[in-house]
């Protein structure tokens, strides 16, 4: 899991909509570029990058281009985040210990 691909993708508001909307489901490469006030080459590109990080995969059916969000690197992602949390937790509760015992 490469956690820097994984949130220089996720740090594009454009990007993070797709993923959002994916939640609901699959779409089609066009039924998910429709709401959004870009070109298709600049969905093909923000594509490719949640493709590079893991984040989505690309199936062609018939001739459609079906995107299926993968949550695995969003699951990892969040387990970095909450033993990140618990450490920083840890180091405040131990500096509130420290400044209490100061006064």
């Amino acid at each position: 899991m490469n956690l820097n691909a994984l949130f220089g993708a996720l740090a594009d508001p454009t990007r993070r909509a797709m993923v959002d909307r994916l939640r609901d489901g699959d779409l089609s490469a066009g039924d998910l570029a429709e709401p959004l006030p870009i070109s298709r080459s600049a969905v093909s590109q923000h594509l490719k990058v949640l493709e590079d990080a893991g984040l989505i995969t690309r199936v062609k059916s018939a001739q459609r281009r079906i995107v299926h969000l993968n949550t695995g690197p969003l699951s990892a992602a969040n387990e970095w985040l909450m033993a990140a949390h618990e450490d920083w937790q840890q180091r405040f509760d131990n500096l509130d210990q420290v400044l209490a015992e100061e006064k």
